[in-house]
């Protein structure tokens, strides 16, 4: 049941294009043909899973504040046990986070690229600067640090064992991306029967995609009330 909680609403409900506006940039510019967004769409839920596993892990060992920290127990044997104190206090800095992280998307974007020009070269001709762009993508980066959030106190992961919140962590990812994947196809059937109808020159282009958009929104918003069903459920 907790499954189904978090795939309706990471797909339908708290939509990471249609409910916080995140990754609009691939999702307007890439959505004109149903090929080159289901390409778009694979390579974002690839790279937000992947992403999702290693950040979560690079967090646990690496960043968060206390003893599993690999830095902690090496302070400790060098006899650095101010530094060792001031992390398991502190963790590491949230800058640092965020730059790390950062690394990590960059890193899973280029393997796509490398696979997409060699598997499809037309459709990595197609997808263009928004194939690279996916490194800036705020969806991507959102889904890492949401995750993270989540381990803190009063987070709905606080004191959930390692493996059990890495798998949830990943699972997240994971459809995250779908319901990315999802939205881009569905923008992507609409603008393709819009390019076939006459619109007025004022709605042509990114206007009638803005519209659309808003309207898929207020309909993914019907889901809400399956979200607290749900919740009554679990409870």
């Amino acid at each position: 049941m907790e499954l189904l909680y978090i795939i309706i609403g990471l797909v339908f409900v708290n939509n990471f294009v249609l409910a916080q506006f995140l990754g609009l940039c691939p999702f307007i510019g890439v959505s004109k043909k149903t090929d080159a967004a289901l390409g778009m769409g694979m390579a974002v839920t690839f790279v937000m899973t992947m992403a999702s596993f290693v950040t979560f892990v690079i967090n646990n060992f690496f960043i968060r504040a206390g003893t599993q920290n690999i830095f902690y127990s090496l302070t400790g044997t060098l006899g650095f046990h101010k530094a060792q104190e001031f992390i398991l206090q502190n963790g590491l800095s949230e800058v640092l986070t965020t730059g790390v992280f950062i690394l990590v998307i960059a890193s899973f974007v280029q393997l796509v690229e490398m696979v997409m020009r060699k598997v499809s070269k037309p459709l990595y001709d197609s997808l263009g600067i928004y194939l690279p762009l996916i490194t800036t993508n705020c969806a991507v980066l959102g889904i890492s640090l949401l995750n993270i959030k989540k381990l803190q106190p009063g987070g709905e992961w606080a004191g959930m064992p390692f493996a059990e919140g890495l798998l949830w962590a990943t699972l997240s990812g994971l459809f995250a991306g779908v319901g990315f994947a999802l939205v881009m196809m569905l923008m992507s059937g609409i603008r393709e029967r819009l390019a076939l109808s006459k619109l007025p020159r004022a709605f042509q282009g990114a206007p009638i995609a803005f519209i659309c958009t808003g309207l898929m929104a207020l309909a993914f918003l019907g889901f809400a009330g399956m979200i607290g069903g749900l919740k009554a459920n679990i409870g």
